[in-house]
């Protein structure tokens, strides 16, 4: 297959990458999100124009968060996936729509080029029970669904191979993939195949964000509703985006944060520890999860750009074997080991992907 055309759907923005047999990007553009949280619509024919201008491609690789119970790996799009796809809205109300919008307008332009769903939730479909189950009754399990899935699969994906082909680990390994952006989670990932992650049911669980609180004790929203009377919709709207690190500090920008803690703000200061005290304990989970740890790798806007949080993080995992070199940290550049030399636990940062992962998955099926 010579050229895949990745189609990114995310909440505000839909990017458009074609990547050819060698996997270099030979045509790319950035465009507004399709449909908005409102339910509005986006300019289709700047969708047109774009796909038109990067001519024929063999086959249309589209990212999709959720695949629910229904998909565990990458498929083929036809009618009854379509349809399939749309009755999993519920389960995504933000971003379900704006891929399914995105795949509308592509495949209008392009109706005879085989189409193929990568999903942010596939990679961890190989969790075990003990690790993807609630305590929750049964019939509420059976009849919702009510499981961990996990997101970020797609980046996870690409970002634990990597690791693995860079350091050169082999086929058994052990390594926790910390994707830092203004979404976050990390994944335990098992000689190649996740084996727990932190975001849950929604991607509102687990780490601090930039905007999302992370882990909450559930008693704490029954709270607010009983003893508050705050409804559903405000505290959706306040836990997804009002909290996280905007809620501590007042700026989702990690680069503020860092710089107004450096001066002695001590909203920032207690943001940027909040974050690291949740990253490091988190990071320990997934190591038990693993049953022990060969490397630790940080993607993402933060991950990859944040040398501080990085350089924090793993001093706050020195008691795992985790230690890093301050200057390659610092002062290097791409994808690297950042790792000390002899530590019992190796560390690099890779940048993320996930194009790369998604055109590999429409290769395998579409072949």
């Amino acid at each position: 297959m010579t050229s895949v055309l990745v189609v990114n759907a995310g909440s505000s923005s839909l990017k458009l990458r074609v990547l050819n047999k060698n996997d270099q990007v030979v045509g790319s553009a950035d465009l507004p999100a399709l449909q908005d949280a409102d339910g509005g619509t986006g300019d289709g024919g700047a969708v047109r124009d774009a796909v038109a201008s990067f001519g024929a491609v063999d086959a249309v690789g589209h990212r999709v968060v959720h695949g629910g119970t229904l998909f565990r790996a990458p498929v083929l799009v036809d009618a009854r996936v379509r349809e399939a796809l749309e009755s999993l809205t519920d389960l995504a109300p933000l971003h379900q729509p704006k891929s399914l919008a995105a795949l509308d307008a592509v495949s209008a332009v392009l109706p005879g080029t085989p189409a193929v769903a990568c999903f942010d939730t596939a990679f961890h479909a190989t969790i075990p029970a003990a690790a993807a189950t609630y305590a929750l009754p049964r019939a509420w399990r059976d009849k919702w669904a009510l499981r961990k899935y996990g997101f970020h699969g797609l980046s996870h994906a690409y970002v634990s191979r990597r690791t693995v082909s860079l350091l050169g680990l082999g086929d058994r390994s052990r390594v926790v993939s910390c994707h830092l952006g203004a979404g976050a989670s990390l994944c335990a990932v098992l000689d190649g195949r996740s084996a727990d992650t932190t975001m849950g049911f929604t991607p509102l669980d687990g780490l601090v964000m930039a905007t999302r609180s992370g882990s909450l004790d559930p008693g704490l929203v029954l709270w607010l509703e009983q003893h508050e009377g705050m409804s559903a919709g405000p505290l959706a709207e306040t836990l997804e985006r009002e909290s996280g690190l905007y809620g501590l500090a007042g700026t989702a920008d990690m680069r503020e944060i860092l710089s107004r803690a450096a001066a002695g703000d001590a909203d920032a200061v207690l943001a940027r520890d909040v974050y690291l005290h949740r990253l490091c304990g988190s990071v320990a989970s997934m190591a038990a999860a693993l049953g022990g740890l060969d490397a630790l790798v940080f993607t993402g806007g933060v991950g990859e750009n944040s040398a501080e949080i990085r350089s924090l993080a793993m001093s706050g995992l020195g008691f795992l074997g985790v230690a890093g070199d301050d200057t390659v940290n610092r002062d290097g550049t791409g994808d690297r080991e950042i790792g000390a030399a002899g530590a019992a636990v190796r560390s690099a940062v890779i940048g993320a992907r996930e194009d790369l992962e998604i055109a590999r998955q429409v290769r395998a099926v579409a072949g």
